[in-house]
């Protein structure tokens, strides 16, 4: 083998060097992607250049921290929410349901992916989301009944 141009399950040819590279990689100022946790207000969240540069638009980070605030709020409460009356027609409660969980599915998703980013205020600012939108929608402490028998048109969430 010579200088890797044999490499093993590559037929014969070389990976191509970073400079040959064309698309996203070929750009310089290209953020780095994190695989580990880091403080700071430059990041990628959900969207290739979002929030943007922290030098730029430093309130930008903090508008991204409040949207996956907000969006781990609204998956809690599609998570224990009362929208289908009962005795509604079981088609039209079924077919509701449905774009309810497939809506709780997506935002959750999001979610996920947006702590992906390993951002640290990302992190705690979706699960602080996800703790008060357990606390207001889920926890007994704002229920009216002690009943406990339907608290959701969903199922548990489950991962």
């Amino acid at each position: 083998m010579e200088h890797g141009h044999d490499m093993p399950g590559m037929g014969g040819m070389a990976p191509p060097s970073p400079m040959s590279m064309t698309g996203p990689m070929q750009h310089h100022d290209m953020m780095m992607m994190h695989m580990t946790f880091f403080w700071g207000r430059s990041a990628e969240i959900l969207f290739s250049g979002w929030p943007g540069s922290s030098d730029e638009r430093p309130y930008m980070y903090f508008v991204a921290l409040l949207f996956v605030f907000v969006l781990s709020i609204v998956v809690e409460w599609l998570s224990h929410c009362r929208l289908i009356k009962p005795g509604s027609n079981h088609v039209a409660a079924g077919l509701v349901q449905t774009l309810l969980h497939a809506l709780r599915v997506g935002l959750a998703y999001m979610v996920m992916l947006a702590i992906m980013s390993f951002n640290g205020g990302v992190f705690l600012v979706a699960v602080a989301g996800h703790a008060l939108g357990f606390l207001f929608f889920g926890s007994r402490v704002f229920k009216r009944t002690q009943n406990p028998a339907k608290t959701s048109d969903l199922p548990p969430a489950s991962c």
